[in-house]
């Protein structure tokens, strides 16, 4: 008669997942090298918000920096947002961070809401807005039009 062979160990039902790292670091290591060269800009149309103007005091001063698409930059100063009316300009950042440092040094919490011309360069928006905090503004808000 056959005797059966005895089995020392029984039997192991666990998955050898091995092979699965490795494939994973292989994956991984393609992925990093790859990844940089995919980003190279996107695309993108800005969203118009239907968002309510923040409520402000009577008594804070408000300045309106408008930037225009040409780069250059002007700005109204009173106790409420005003798009149209103009109470100075300036051609470049530097002017313009003058004359707004100065409105900012004589009453710390002013607020300056910044707004730009569709067709301006975003590079002329972040130059306005690195001079501003440069110049000691900390009270910054960006105004949007409504769709």
């Amino acid at each position: 008669m056959l005797a059966k062979p005895v089995r020392k160990h029984g039997l192991k039902a666990e998955m050898n997942v091995v092979p699965y790292i490795d494939v994973m670091l292989v994956l991984l290591v393609i992925f990093m090298v790859t990844a940089p060269m995919l980003v190279q800009g996107v695309q993108i149309e800005l969203p118009k918000v239907a968002a309510e103007a923040l409520p402000t005091p009577n008594q804070q001063r408000i300045v309106t920096l408008s930037v225009k698409a040409d780069g250059s930059y002007y700005w109204n100063l009173g106790s409420e947002v005003d798009t149209a009316a103009q109470t100075d300009s300036a051609v470049d950042t530097a002017q313009m961070r003058e004359k707004i440092a100065a409105i900012v040094a004589q009453d710390p919490q002013t607020q300056v809401y910044l707004r730009a011309d569709r067709d301006t360069d975003y590079a002329s928006v972040v130059a306005g807005i690195a001079e501003l905090q440069r110049g000691g503004v900390s009270r910054l808000g960006l105004i949007t039009e409504a769709p």
